[in-house]
């Protein structure tokens, strides 16, 4: 089943064409926006795709260019994260909400063995749970961030009672941010009665075995809660003693 699943070939690119085509209609028939959109992100896709996958399969083969592939995609996350965040400058400290959930989480499989220490397993692995916890720092420093903004006046009322500055701002901070882990635990309470996220499916295709799939996927995403969890409590952390921030907005004392 996995040998003719998807191979390249003109079957592959019409049916994505009528796809697109499909699509574009829709977008003009129901008045969603330019009909262009989804052609042009499709092959903007398209061509993003080639690239790497011409990249990873140059990288793979060696342990040394699968660590800086992966380098690059955390300096890649790390600026989505600050720029998602919109904290300017300070959010460049974002990265190391980023390193502390990635940083535990890939050496944790590499140590136990459970993910071997080869760039074919590296990379897929550490680049699912970099893209998790991006998205979870991102998350829980902007809506941190918002929190702050929109609830001045109740760190102000903390301060006034003798609270420190970082903890009249985790006042604020923790139940807004605490939001941003809620994607992850629901797509690992839902696995498999809603959804088949995508390792599952990789590997099922791959291997046929349902079963070395489904240890692959609660691998993937027990790593992601453990990453997400350590990126969000170290991004509030920031948030709230100031570190990241927004420009012209209210300072620690």
């Amino acid at each position: 089943m996995s040998a003719s699943l998807a191979n390249p070939g003109l079957a592959l690119f019409v049916l994505c064409a009528v796809m697109v085509a499909c699509t574009a209609a829709v977008y003009r028939i129901a008045r969603l926006g330019n009909p262009m959109t989804a052609p042009w992100a499709a092959a903007r896709g398209a061509l993003q795709l080639a690239a790497v996958s011409l990249v990873l399969a140059a990288a793979l083969g060696r342990l040394w260019s699968s660590f800086l592939v992966l380098a690059v995609m955390f300096g890649a996350a790390a600026f989505t994260a600050g720029r998602r965040a919109k904290a300017g400058r300070s959010a460049a400290w974002l990265s190391v909400a980023l390193a502390s959930g990635v940083g535990v989480v890939v050496p944790l499989m590499l140590v136990s063995g459970v993910v071997p220490l080869e760039g074919v397993a590296i990379v897929p692995i550490g680049g699912i749970v970099l893209g998790g916890a991006m998205t979870a720092t991102a998350l829980a420093a902007k809506r941190g961030l918002d929190a702050i903004d929109q609830r001045w006046g109740e760190v102000e009322a903390g301060l006034s009672l003798g609270l420190s500055v970082r903890d009249a701002r985790m006042e604020v901070i923790g139940p807004a941010a605490s939001d941003a882990l809620l994607p992850g635990l629901d797509q690992t309470r839902t696995v498999g009665l809603v959804t088949l996220p995508g390792a599952f499916v990789g590997v099922l295709l791959a291997t046929g075995s349902a079963v070395q799939a489904g240890a692959v996927q609660i691998l993937v995403l027990v790593g992601l809660l453990l990453a997400q969890t350590c990126s969000v409590a170290v991004a509030i952390e920031l948030v709230a003693r100031g570190v990241v921030n927004r420009a012209g907005a209210h300072r620690v004392y």
